[in-house]
């Protein structure tokens, strides 16, 4: 089985920066295409940020030029680097990734739990 673990979630007033983490761990064979999205009250869940297994990278507009996605395949974990963060940034953010298992040939989605984001005026 696998479990995905977001991290680094917290308050921080408009203009600041957090870095969000996302650890996978379990029988992973390997992991093709990482996201992150986010979702506010009231708001439609959106991804704000995709990267994919040779590294090309998307972003919703609303965060292109603020935000950063990364990945660190020896350790099975994903980054969101968040920059100059307005108060309309608020929300839950999940990650979540296409992953193959050990002993099998598809890919399989997971979600991780979610962690707060709240940014204050």
């Amino acid at each position: 089985q696998v479990q995905l673990v977001e991290s680094g979630g917290g308050l921080v007033q408009a203009g600041g920066s957090l870095r969000l983490s996302c650890a996978a761990s379990g029988t992973i064979f390997s992991i093709n295409d990482m996201r992150w999205s986010r979702q506010a009250p009231g708001k439609q869940r959106e991804v704000v940020a995709h990267i994919t297994s040779t590294g090309w990278t998307d972003y919703a507009a609303s965060v292109k030029g603020r935000f950063t996605i990364s990945r660190d395949n020896a350790k099975n974990t994903w980054y969101l680097q968040m920059n100059s963060l307005k108060p309309e940034d608020t929300a839950v953010y999940y990650c979540n990734a296409d992953v193959i298992r050990q002993w099998r040939f598809n890919a399989d989605e997971y979600w991780g739990q979610g962690t707060q984001v709240t940014v204050s005026s």
